[in-house]
């Protein structure tokens, strides 16, 4: 295998909800998929989880379209599924009935043996009051390093 990393995060995701509990899930793709991931051509940034007959699926992920694939390239938003034991898929159905409650995915990545995993999370939508705290909190961590640089 070669040492080949994937970093291909949801930046926007810790800041606009609190994150509840951390899955890891294996994902069902095909061989242009893989090979587009592998050379960091795909997003998360919008993407979303859906349980959809017992199943959980990823909605809304880019992949691009692999360059060298021909007529046998796949779509770059269908719908993906991903891999999680039955409590778990019970466990997240349980926390997706209460109203406001997602599931949205942190960050793409490759395992050890080279499978392509996401990170996924239960979270719940952060009101305006708290993305201000989080911002005034950001800026005063980056004005005390610039105090410590100093010093």
């Amino acid at each position: 295998m070669s040492v080949n990393q994937v970093n291909i995060r949801n930046k926007r995701a810790r800041f606009e909800y609190h994150l509840l509990d951390e899955y890891t899930a294996g994902i069902v793709l095909t061989g242009t998929e893989i090979k587009s991931i592998r050379k960091n051509k795909a997003s998360i940034l919008e993407a979303y989880c859906v349980i959809d007959r017992g199943e959980i699926y990823i909605r809304n992920m880019h992949i691009t379209e692999y360059e060298n694939g021909s007529f046998y390239n796949h779509k770059p938003r269908a719908d993906r599924k991903l891999l999680l034991n039955k409590t778990e898929i019970n466990k997240i159905q349980k926390f997706l009935m209460v109203k406001g409650n997602t599931l949205i995915p942190l960050k793409m990545f490759l395992s050890e043996k080279g499978w392509v995993k996401v990170l996924i999370a239960c979270a719940q939508g952060k009101k305006l009051h708290d993305k201000r705290n989080d911002l005034k909190e950001k800026d005063a961590k980056m004005e005390m390093n610039r105090v410590m640089k100093r010093v």
